[in-house]
């Protein structure tokens, strides 16, 4: 059995007020649909945990940060969720938004209550509506998945917040241990959704308070605008275009990992596209800088697939709704195009990512450090706010595909490269760039 609610808020909090449980007393007994020895369960429950309901609800300090903590009682049948379920967790969301607080769920649930049967299902409903004021209200939301969360409590808190955090060996799933088809029993776990992307990171519990006060003055200390980072790499201009492919294709050149960590006091990554898929060419999250928060969206410098797309938008959206700025890298020798790619929905999440970027409100900017291969780089490049290092090139094509569609020979690629006008100044000269970084300090 998971730990406690009050232990697990005592775990992540250095301060805790309970909301005043102000509880509507069920009509007739045994609850709303009558069900035989309920009055009783619930009465053997609250002796035994000591808790009037599977949920204790308060404002509490995280770090710096003042949230509203949600934690499952797992004690109290199960943590699963009823009526005066919904009813806390509605006052709790509440609360929230007049407060201007972010919300953190930290969730050990087996589902909805069947004692209660269809009132208790339509909680989810009710969460989902309080769940989505909250996001229209601009603050973040934070799950913590502790074992097990299963059901109603997965599909709403868990996979419906905008940072999902997991417990090491945590049982994750929407289908309980009892109700699931036979079949591989590890895909019920934390780390098989995270392995999927439907959890950004498995944090070890004596991590998980250094964790969520990370998260949350990420999420809550938004920066101004991104300054383009500083080139790592050669500082000098290619004289031709085929230089130019040369000196970013060159393995020695530094990747994305390396312009995040240097441009960034600490970070904290997001993985996955919630849609069952992973990139690891493609690196996303939120880091601290001059004490305030940019988010980012890196190519790696390998052809970016589906998942990578569609998580770099769901970063995109998620920063543009909590205010914080957005840099974003491009290398990538192009959009991946193979047949898994295509039957993934390649173009559409070059769309979704195309559409987050154009309709984004807050300041994005973008830095070349590499190859910007075709529509799979542009996808990543905000227009008009776009800077390139001196070892890079940003290009229609490759060259080698240029030549290719031109049926030209192999010896005529450099000639090719020469002009697609891909160098650095040239893009310059074209008002592609705004400028040419200089060496990072």
């Amino acid at each position: 059995m998971p730990d406690s609610a009050r232990a697990t808020i005592d775990a992540v909090a250095s301060a805790f007020t309970e909301l005043p449980a102000d509880e509507v007393t069920d009509t007739g007994v045994d609850g709303p649909i009558g069900w035989r020895g309920y009055d009783g369960a619930r009465a053997s429950a609250a002796e035994r945990t000591g808790e009037r309901e599977s949920v204790v609800c308060g404002v509490g300090k995280v770090g710096d940060t003042e949230a509203m903590l949600i934690a499952f009682e797992f004690g109290y049948l199960g943590g699963s969720l009823g009526g005066r379920t919904g009813l806390r967790l509605e006052r709790a969301f509440g609360r929230a938004r007049e407060l201007g607080v972010p919300v953190v769920s930290l969730i050990a649930t087996g589902g909805s209550r069947m004692q209660e049967g269809m009132r208790a299902l339509s909680q989810l409903q009710r969460i989902a509506r309080e769940s989505a004021l909250t996001r229209a209200a601009g603050l973040p939301q934070v799950a913590v998945l502790r074992d097990p969360t299963t059901g109603g409590g997965w599909a709403t808190l868990g996979a419906g917040a905008d940072v999902t955090l997991a417990l090491p060996g945590a049982q994750v799933g929407f289908a309980g241990s009892r109700v699931r088809p036979p079949g591989d029993p590890a895909a019920y776990t934390a780390e098989r959704q995270f392995a999927s992307g439907h959890v950004d990171q498995i944090i070890d519990p004596a991590r998980l308070r250094t964790k969520l006060e990370r998260w949350l003055r990420l999420l809550t200390t938004p920066a101004t605008e991104a300054a383009p980072p500083g080139a790592l790499g050669d500082a000098d201009l290619p004289d031709t275009g085929w230089a130019a492919v040369e000196q970013a294709r060159a393995a020695s050149r530094p990747r994305a990992e390396s312009y995040v960590d240097d441009y960034f006091e600490w970070r904290e990554d997001i993985s996955g596209d919630r849609c069952g898929g992973v990139d690891s060419g493609v690196l996303c999250g939120f880091g601290h800088r001059d004490g305030a928060t940019i988010a980012y969206a890196a190519q790696c410098g390998t052809a970016t697939r589906p998942a990578g797309f569609r998580t770099a938008a769901r970063l995109v959206r998620l920063a543009d709704r909590l205010g914080i700025p957005v840099l974003t890298l491009v290398d990538t020798p192009g959009a991946a195009n193979d047949a898994d790619a295509e039957r993934a929905g390649i173009g559409p999440a070059i769309a979704e990512m195309f559409e987050a970027l154009a309709s984004a409100r807050v300041p994005v900017t973008t830095l070349v450090i590499g190859e910007g291969g075709s529509g799979g780089a542009l996808a990543f490049a905000a227009e008009g706010r776009t800077w390139v290092t001196p070892d890079s090139y940003f290009s229609v094509t490759s060259p080698e595909a240029a030549a290719r569609i031109l049926k030209r020979a192999e010896p005529e690629v450099p000639t090719t490269a020469d002009q697609l006008r891909l160098r650095p100044q040239d893009l310059v000269e074209l008002g592609i760039a705004r400028g040419i970084v200089g060496p990072a300090r």
